[in-house]
């Protein structure tokens, strides 16, 4: 029944339609479905103590999201904002922990830790680790970079990708590499195989059998495999994993390799049919034989379990085999870079054609080149004001290039 003293509520057709979703939607939170449950029954004229008797609840809560949706409508049903507790960390002591943490070092140590930072700052470890977060900063970690000293260093790399990226017509191209002293490894105990809730586990300790050295060429246009097992990896051997490639490509098409700088590889026996294309000095990731190496350590050595090497070859050619009836190359990506300069111990590739102005990566590793960037880091709570919604802090990351 209604009350006459009471404002009528009326509803449009949209709001009714956001109210009965809001008040069936498994997803909605219960407060939230209370409150247009309770505002339904409003608009259908009935008084507040109606309401409270049917939604088992006090007059004074449908009086209060009765008023809330008449001043703000479907707003007016929404949590308003919290002032959250007081400040209690100052600008100068987030300054304080991101300084220390740039320009010092602790007594005795290399870096700093939260609990040490924080006896330093005054504040808990808790803080400094939220402050760490907001500026970006991870003091625990440190990455590896190799600067490549090779004088043909850009004329290597945009020799290798042009042949990747737009190969010779009537031409097969090959990235050739060797996998040397592949072990045959037997473990002390035996393996124990994964059940649910444990993965497999092997034994730390192991008994070695030999080892063998695999030589592989990819066909970058087909993802094809070439291998073959030698005891050794001498010039002599080189050419003669050549004469195999040479075999089984078509005699109408030129050849041209893609290898490393070995010895091996630079020896006088060279194959007269093949053109030799060299990356540059540590710059491996580039010979996309390697991403297969890798896919072959990972799903085919890593957990093998050999007691001779014949246990060993098997498993090596079958996979081969097994590759080249689903082969596909690999796809290679190229991401914009920026142009670098030299200097800052940052490796630096300048003066590149167009293509090689992009950054070239591939699944098995990528060369990543960053440039300083700004970026807007939520704060910690503790830095937040009374009454402050959200808080931003700038930081600047300046970035390192990643080499292989």
């Amino acid at each position: 029944m209604g009350d006459s003293r009471l404002e009528p509520l009326m509803l449009s057709e949209a709001e009714r339609l956001t109210l009965q979703g809001w008040a069936k939607r498994r997803t909605t939170t219960q407060g939230l479905a209370k409150r247009a449950r309770i505002v339904l029954m409003c608009a259908r004229g009935l008084s507040n103590t109606a309401v409270a008797a049917r939604l088992d609840t006090d007059r004074g809560t449908v009086r209060r999201w009765r008023t809330r949706f008449q001043q703000d409508r479907l707003d007016g049903l929404s949590d308003e904002p919290r002032p959250g507790v007081p400040r209690t960390i100052t600008d100068a002591q987030v300054e304080e922990v991101v300084v220390r943490t740039l320009e010092e070092v602790p007594e005795g140590a290399t870096h700093w830790s939260k609990r040490e930072l924080a006896r330093k700052a005054g504040i808990s470890p808790t803080s400094v680790l939220r402050i760490w977060r907001a500026f970006g900063l991870q003091p625990w970690r440190t990455e590896n970079f190799k600067i490549s000293p090779d004088p043909l260093l850009i004329d290597k790399i945009r020799d290798v990708v042009g042949l990747y990226l737009a190969p010779p017509a009537n031409a097969a191209v090959f990235a050739v590499d060797e996998k040397p002293q592949i072990q045959a490894l037997e473990r002390t105990a035996p393996v124990l195989s994964m059940v649910p809730g444990t993965p497999e586990r092997r034994s730390f300790d192991y008994v070695r059998h030999g080892t063998i050295d695999l030589f592989a060429a990819l066909n970058t246009a087909t993802g094809k495999v070439i291998g073959k097992l030698s005891a050794q990896h001498r010039a002599v051997d080189s050419r003669d994993f050549l004469d195999k490639i040479d075999r089984q490509t078509d005699p109408g098409l030129a050849v041209h390799v893609i290898c490393d700088n070995l010895s091996a590889h630079k020896a006088p026996v060279v194959h007269p049919r093949f053109q030799p294309h060299f990356t540059s000095t540590y710059s491996s990731w580039i010979n996309q034989v390697e991403r297969w190496f890798a896919e072959l350590e990972q799903r085919c050595l890593k957990r093998g379990v050999c007691c001779s090497l014949d246990e060993l070859k098997a498993p090596l050619e079958d996979w081969i085999k097994i590759w080249n009836e689903e082969a596909r190359p690999f796809k290679w990506t190229r991401t914009r870079a920026p142009h670098l300069v030299p200097g800052a111990g940052l490796f630096v590739v300048v003066g590149c054609a167009a293509p090689l102005r992009e950054q070239i990566a591939c699944d098995h590793g990528r060369r990543r080149v960053f440039r300083p960037v700004e970026r807007e880091c939520p704060a910690p709570r503790e830095m937040q004001g009374q009454g402050a919604r959200s808080r931003q802090v700038k930081n600047r990351q300046v970035g390192a290039a990643r080499t292989a």
